[in-house]
């Protein structure tokens, strides 16, 4: 599991994005809740979801919401993953969020994360209050059940924990250096 844990705060971080700015916490300050997702181009889970991600920023931008997504895979592993292919990618999708490169691995390494697409939702103090997969069905959006993002999202939203506070991150490894 992640190296953070539920009530721990945000870790912070410095990172280029395909839009040509560098980010780092401070820069979502503003905002009532952060989700971090570590990402990439190439897991078939992660394309699987990505149309929902797209969406639930798109829902949830004028609640104060903000998703901020993260690509640490080994371009040596994963060539599909540069940050040339990033920038593809996000003007192919129409990326509504920061796509964030996360060449030393340093970050993903710092939050624990071990999967493409994990999330980890931060409130308003950006204190962890859920850590996790986006909904229990990646293959038919239509036979959702558990839209766990969204609901952590309205909990925070509504200064309380959501009612699944963890749940097991379902996607690729994340590609490590060696």
């Amino acid at each position: 599991m992640a190296n953070l844990r539920i009530g721990d705060r945000a870790i912070d971080f410095r990172l280029p994005a395909t839009d040509g700015r560098t980010y780092s916490l401070a820069d979502f300050q503003d905002k009532k809740v952060l989700v971090v997702i570590f990402s990439c181009n190439t897991c078939p889970y992660v394309r699987a979801w990505e149309d929902r991600m797209i969406a639930i920023q798109r829902d949830y931008a004028d609640k104060g919401v903000q998703l901020v997504v993260i690509n640490a895979n080994d371009v040596r592993k994963q060539p599909g993953d540069s940050f040339e292919a990033m920038v593809q990618r996000a003007r192919e999708k129409g990326f509504n969020f920061p796509y964030l490169r996360d060449e030393t691995q340093e970050v993903a390494r710092a939050y624990g994360a071990e999967r493409t697409p994990e999330v980890f939702v931060f409130d308003a103090a950006r204190r962890l209050v859920y850590h996790g997969k986006i909904d229990d069905n990646y293959e038919d959006e239509a036979q959702v059940k558990n839209h766990y993002l969204r609901r952590a999202i309205d909990a925070a939203l509504e200064g309380r924990l959501p009612e699944v506070l963890e749940t097991l991150p379902q996607g690729c490894t994340i590609k490590w250096k060696d």
